[in-house]
């Protein structure tokens, strides 16, 4: 069986490779992939029969790549690695799919190696929220469904939501989803990270930049991955916005 290692930690791909190499039928493929893109690259190219993945990784990270893997009609299969402190391992276990916690030991990988399946569309949907006791955990990622196919946009890189009639639009770092889900919904979950400024519009907490009066008397918000680009802010929730941002100056 053929392993193809993905993680942007030299030291951690180097732990695996040698893990993998002890075992008896795997071999570790080279070279290994350092990001998401790259994952994708080297799995079309050295078409592996199992991948095993970080979670957290520049640009797209392991749940992205995995999204895109789903909606191939072959792809191979996968194992999820994390640190515990990085991601819900509960979250893992109610998504039934192969992981390994870091630091990555023999026995465990061996077992998982041997049980490594693709996972399911829904399997993947499940680790997009954490279970918890209290039912309030907040998604790591976002689900939207696009031409071409299922598409995971990590919270973090999420810059603001707007409400236009039934839908919801997504900007974040790479452009833009559409969303069927209510503005309140999102409010309720994420507003710890998000403010509103608008009765249509959500905007993420640590990308705002500034907020300027135009000559109408408009008042404009800008931020961060938005370029020269503002939102317009209600007259109605300036009063709130200026407090967070003196908030944040404080701190």
């Amino acid at each position: 069986m053929n392993v193809l290692i993905v993680d942007d930690d030299p030291q951690a791909k180097e732990h695996l490779s040698r893990l993998v190499s002890e075992l008896d039928g795997y071999r570790v493929l080279e070279p290994s992939a350092g990001n998401g893109e790259e994952a994708l690259t080297l799995i079309d190219s050295l078409k592996p029969d199992i991948v095993l993945l970080d979670i957290r990784m520049p640009g797209l990270d392991g749940l992205q790549v995995a999204a895109r893997l789903c909606e191939r009609e072959a792809s191979p299969a996968l194992i999820f690695c994390t640190s515990a402190d990085e991601f819900a391992v509960s979250a893992l276990q109610n998504g039934e799919v192969g992981y390994l916690l870091k630091p990555v030991r023999q026995e465990p990988l061996r077992e998982a190696l041997q049980k490594a399946q693709r996972p399911t569309r829904t399997q993947l949907a499940a680790l997009t929220r954490p279970p918890a006791t209290d039912g309030n955990v907040p998604r790591t990622h976002i689900s939207a469904r696009t031409r071409r196919g299922i598409e995971l946009v990590p919270v973090d890189k999420a810059i603001f939501f707007i409400a236009d009639h039934k839908y919801v639009t997504l900007r974040h770092e790479s452009g833009e989803v559409l969303l069927d889900e209510p503005l309140k919904a999102l409010e309720d979950e994420f507003g710890d990270r998000f403010v509103r400024i608008h009765r249509n519009a959500l905007v993420a907490r640590d990308r705002i930049e500034r907020l300027q009066r135009t000559p109408l008397g408009h008042f404009q918000l800008y931020l961060r991955g938005l370029g020269d680009a503002a939102l317009t802010v209600s007259r109605r929730h300036v009063a709130g916005v200026r407090k967070l941002m003196h908030n944040q100056l404080a701190s």
